[in-house]
């Protein structure tokens, strides 16, 4: 597999989900490994959303109760992805173990995950910059700020790259962190099961 090409790929779906999200709510249509991203994504897209109904002070306390809740079940959701893509990777690449070479603390999945979200941030910020119902000095902030996005995007990409390289090198690795969310499991939540 070549990760380059993978990776431009990932960025290239991140993009253009929004983009069709934004027309046609989301619709998911990727499988293997790239099903993975493509839901990590879709519910980065319904929780950025969800995040900002939560700050409508006009719409009442149930509103932003049923936001907050959206919010809850989304970033679980993104969390279990970002666990499964690094899963997946972890059996694909097959990484030497953390007692034989360095070990990175962000994982693949993880990296993955925040290019999710500065794609997010980069379409919404362009947007900004094409608003009628503004003046010029907050489109020209924000055309500064998108291409500090982009630079940060091509960052984190290149990281990402040099990641997956040094992992199949040898000269690196990785372990797949397990969030084990407590908030959100009866069981585990002492507000819920006190209750």
């Amino acid at each position: 597999m070549n990760f380059s090409e993978q990776i431009q790929a990932i960025m290239a779906l991140h993009a253009d989900s929004i983009v069709s999200w934004k027309k046609n709510d989301v619709q998911l249509m990727h499988q293997g490994f790239f099903a993975l991203v493509e839901e990590n994504h879709a519910f980065n897209f319904q929780l950025w959303h969800a995040e900002d109904r939560a700050r409508r002070e006009d719409m009442g306390f149930e509103f932003v109760y049923q936001a907050k809740r959206e919010i809850d079940q989304y970033n679980q959701q993104r969390n279990n992805r970002m666990e499964a893509m690094d899963e997946y990777l972890y059996r694909l690449i097959k990484p030497k173990a953390p007692k034989d070479c360095a070990v990175n603390s962000e994982t693949p999945g993880m990296m993955i995950d925040r290019l999710s979200i500065m794609s997010l941030k980069a379409y919404h910020m362009q947007a900004q910059t094409q608003r009628q119902d503004v003046d010029e000095a907050h489109r020209q902030n924000c055309l500064q700020k998108v291409a500090i996005i982009r630079e940060q995007q091509q960052q984190l990409q290149r990281c990402l790259q040099h990641l997956i390289l040094e992992v199949q090198q040898g000269t690196r690795t990785f372990r797949v962190y397990h969030q084990f969310k407590m908030y959100n499991d009866p069981a585990l939540n002492p507000e819920l099961y006190r209750s």
